[in-house]
């Protein structure tokens, strides 16, 4: 934690300068520049933290977990009678003009400083400052292949929301560019992740240090390649109407399904990464007992639950987390700091229960109120339903004294991965990373979510291999871990299990949108409780806006005509 601590001070400080403008035609001698940076490996571990500092995003609609989860049909929108920006989202109504704009703005943050570290790196020579030449070109292959990852991750994390983007691939590429197509989007990001595989040094998860957790691997790049192949290829052929089963890529060619299993079958094999033990085990509520030195959770402790962690292989608190590949890191937030409150992970705030104080499950501001429909045709025999969603008004959830009529969309349920968990201590009661990371500053309530946002995990590598390949081997393994009997290979069954497996990650929008199951899955009346009146509700998908969210009408205004709106808005 100290180390992400301190990361994260360093990206602040990285930020800050790298933003500053030259306004006089003179040298500068005291502030980092593009001209007297990059020279040495820790001007590139500095300009890396400022690549990664672009996953963090102001404005709460444009944080992925937020947008996504509200879209999807697991969530309802939930919060308060003045919530309307979260209900507005679930609705596919956008009232606000720059509702996602934070997530546009830090897309190309990202963009432009991995661009930097391309430019500047390959003409760099870090000889000197290694034992062996072959140690220094691993760090330069490791960098380089680091900034091609995320630069693709960030053209197809916005890709997903807005489509086709404007492709600034150089420094000194001009800001006003068009938007791209969907498909020359799309080519570009495959074209980097094939070039993150090729460049990064083959190292298993078990031998890469555990200061080094957090940034993106070969195996990473593998998993998200298949990622961006099933989107693109499902949204051309389920959205667009162009059937495709292959990947372009910017320099000419595709690659279809059997090249993205090549890459999948060198992750299951080779990366290191493997399935934990218990499901349950992956989230921090299978640890609040032991935090708190007390059965506060009784299910968890009949369950014989203990947290594998979210530091890798080693963690300071856990087992060791073998799974998770890819995730955003958060620390803390602070009231001082510009937007300080982003580094922390906002979604248990904010899909935490509504203004219910328990133990072991605190407050939030209830939004993302969870959809009967999935706790009701989940079957009981699977562990990852108790696993995934909490049950208020269950003692055994330790949630026996929930006071309902707090909030609107009240259903009865809300999501276990990403909420509050809390116990009594010296300070009263607080979040449990609140003790575990001596966290005694500013408000707690709304700081104290230091749970790492899970973005890959080798479940969803093994899940992806099967609905590629059309084998079931990969589903069943999966299903296996959860004590559920094997099935044979159907495109249901994979739609089924990674609902189940994967419920609030952030992944189920995306995956309706490029199954073309996104009208199908809205409509239905549920019964809810809208702050102590009896309601119903309901949502109505607007097929026009073909699965995508507004860009910014700032940037359309600043473009001068360049950008279209998207259809639909």
């Amino acid at each position: 934690m100290k180390k992400s601590i301190y990361l994260l001070s360093l990206t602040i400080m990285f930020v800050m300068i790298g933003c500053s403008e030259d306004f006089l035609e003179t040298d500068n001698l005291y502030e980092k520049s593009l001209d007297n940076f990059y020279q040495t490996p820790q001007d590139i571990q500095e300009a890396m933290s400022g690549v990664y500092n672009a996953m963090y995003t102001g404005g709460v609609h444009s944080d992925e977990a937020i947008a996504a989860n509200l879209l999807s049909d697991m969530m309802l929108g939930g919060g308060g009678p003045d919530d309307k920006s979260a209900k507005n989202v679930d609705q596919f109504q956008d009232p606000e003009e720059d509702t996602y704009r934070d997530l546009w703005i830090q897309t190309y943050n990202g963009v432009t400083r991995a661009n930097a570290i391309l430019e500047k790196t390959e003409e760099a020579d870090f000889s000197s400052y290694f034992d062996t030449a072959t140690e220094a070109e691993t760090f330069k292959a490791q960098a380089i292949g680091e900034a091609y990852f995320m630069r693709a991750f960030y053209y197809f994390r916005a890709a997903k929301f807005f489509g086709g983007m404007p492709l600034i691939l150089k420094i000194d590429d001009p800001r006003d560019a068009p938007r791209s197509s969907f498909t020359e989007t799309f080519a570009q990001i495959a074209e980097d992740f094939v070039a993150a595989i090729n460049t990064m040094p083959t190292v298993q998860f078990q031998q890469i240090p555990t200061s080094e957790y957090g940034h993106a691997n070969k195996w990473v790049a593998e998993a998200y390649l298949a990622r961006a192949y099933l989107f693109y290829t499902g949204y051309m052929t389920n959205i667009e109407g162009q059937a495709t089963d292959q990947l372009p890529l910017a320099s000419g060619g595709t690659l279809g399904s059997s090249e993205v299993l090549a890459y999948l079958n060198n992750c299951i094999d080779n990366s290191g990464y493997g399935l934990a033990s218990d499901f349950r085990n992956l989230w921090p509520y299978s640890y609040v007992n032991q935090s708190a030195g007390a059965v506060v959770l009784p299910w968890a402790d009949a369950e014989g639950l203990s947290w594998v962690g979210q530091d890798g292989h080693s963690p300071t608190f856990g087992t060791g987390n073998y799974e998770t590949m890819f995730m955003v890191r958060y620390a803390f937030g602070n009231w001082d700091w510009s937007e300080g409150q982003k580094y922390n992970n906002r979604m248990p705030l904010f899909f935490g229960i509504r203004d219910n104080s328990m133990v072991p499950f605190g407050q939030g501001w209830g939004w993302g109120t969870v959809n009967p429909k999935l706790w009701n045709q989940w079957d009981n025999a699977d562990p990852r339903k108790e696993g995934s969603i909490i049950e208020l008004g269950n003692a055994d959830q330790g949630t026996d004294g929930y006071e309902a009529d707090k909030g609107d969309h009240e259903t009865g349920y809300f999501n276990k991965k990403y909420t509050t968990v809390q116990h009594d201590g010296a300070d009263g009661v607080r979040g449990m990373f609140y003790y575990l990371y001596d966290m005694n500053h500013g408000d707690p309530m709304q700081l104290w979510a230091a749970q790492d946002y899970i973005l890959m995990r080798f479940a969803d590598v093994l899940l992806m291999h099967s609905e590629i390949s059309g084998t079931n081997t990969g589903l069943n393994l999966v299903r296996q871990r959860v004590g559920l009997g094997p099935v044979g290979y159907s495109l249901d069954a994979i739609k089924q299990e990674r609902m189940h497996e994967l419920a609030f990650e952030g992944l189920r929008w995306f995956d309706l949108v490029r199954w073309g199951d996104v009208e199908s899955a809205f409509g239905e009346t549920i019964d809810v409780r809208n702050s102590g009146i009896d309601a119903k509700y309901s949502v109505q998908y607007r097929p026009e806006t073909k699965g995508l969210v507004p860009i910014p009408e700032t940037e359309v205004r600043l473009s001068n005509g360049v950008y279209q709106q998207n259809p639909g808005w």
